[in-house]
C-alpha cells in the first residue's frame, strides 16, 4: 500500500533514515502509519477527556443565563492585548471566531454539547494559556484538575501533545519525535482529569515498548532516532508483527 501512496517527496525523510534503500524506507513508511494510528487513537481520549472536564468546570461557575459558548457577547473571550513584538494583538479573536464558527457549523438550535465536540483540540489547549490565568484558569479551569496542580505545567504537557496530534493529522514522520515524553504526558493529563480515561489510553505494552518495533533493517542504517521510536500498537494490531518481514538488503 506504501508503494502506490507514497510519493517521492513524502518519502525523502524515510529514505533518509534507510540509507536511500526503497524497499526499507517503506517499511518504514507503514510502520510509522500504524503508529499513527495508534497515537491518534489516545490522543482521542484525551482530547475528548479534556473538552468534557473544561465545559463542566466553566458550566458549573458561570453566571450567564445561557451556556458559556452561546453567550451572545462571549464575554469569557472578550478583547484580550498582548504585545507580540511591536505589535498589540488581541489574543482572543481566534477562540471567538473559532466559537462563532461552531455555532454556525451546529445552527443556532443546536445544543451546546454539539458546539463543545466540533470545537478543535487547538481551541481547547489554549484555555490554559498564560493570558487567560486570570480570566479562565483561576475562576473555572482549576477545578478540572486536582487542588494544586500547576497550569504552567498542564498548558506546557497539552501544548506538546497538541503539536504532536497536528503532525499525526497530517501524516507527517512522527519517529524522530520524543514520543516517549509524549505519551508521558498523554498519561499524566488523563491521570489529573480521569484515571479511568488514563487506564483507557495506555494500548497493550505502551508504556513498556517505547524502543522496540522499530523495523529491524531500517536500525541497520541511517535511523538516528531508533531509541527514540514508540512500538505504539493500536488495538487489533498484532504486537509482533514484524514489519521488516520481506524487505530485501
Amino acid at each position: 500500500m506504501g508503494r502506490t501512496v507514497a510519493q517521492p517527496a513524502s518519502l525523502a525523510v524515510y529514505l533518509g533514515e534507510c540509507g536511500h534503500n526503497l524497499a526499507q524506507a517503506l517499511v518504514l513508511y507503514e510502520w510509522n502509519s500504524a503508529v499513527s494510528c495508534g497515537v491518534l487513537r489516545d490522543l482521542a481520549h484525551v482530547e475528548i477527556a479534556l473538552r468534557n472536564a473544561y465545559d463542566r468546570a466553566i458550566t458549573r461557575r458561570w453566571k450567564g443565563s445561557t451556556h458559556w459558548l452561546l453567550d451572545p457577547q462571549l464575554r469569557l473571550f472578550g478583547p484580550l492585548w498582548r504585545s507580540q513584538g511591536a505589535r498589540r494583538v488581541d489574543v482572543n479573536d481566534k477562540p471567538r471566531r473559532s466559537i462563532q464558527e461552531a455555532v454556525r457549523r451546529c445552527g443556532p438550535a443546536a445544543p451546546p454539547g454539539k458546539v463543545v465536540a466540533e470545537l478543535s483540540f487547538g481551541f481547547w489547549r489554549y484555555l490554559t494559556s498564560s493570558a487567560h490565568e486570570k480570566s479562565l484558569w483561576v475562576p473555572y479551569l482549576h477545578t478540572a484538575y486536582p487542588p494544586g496542580t500547576s497550569r504552567n505545567d498542564v498548558d506546557r504537557r497539552i501544548s506538546r501533545l497538541n503539536e504532536l496530534r497536528n503532525r499525526v493529522a497530517h501524516h507527517e514522520a512522527i519517529f524522530s519525535q520524543p514520543h516517549r515524553s509524549a505519551m508521558q504526558d498523554l498519561i499524566y493529563v488523563c491521570g489529573l482529569l480521569s484515571t479511568d480515561v488514563a487506564r483507557t489510553s495506555r494500548p497493550p505494552a505502551a508504556s513498556d515498548s517505547y524502543s522496540s518495533g522499530v523495523p529491524d533493517r531500517c536500525r541497520a542504517h541511517r535511523a538516528r532516532h531508533c531509541g527514540q521510536f514508540i512500538a505504539h500498537v493500536p488495538i487489533g494490531l498484532d504486537p509482533g508483527l514484524d514489519l521488516g518481514q520481506g524487505v530485501g538488503g
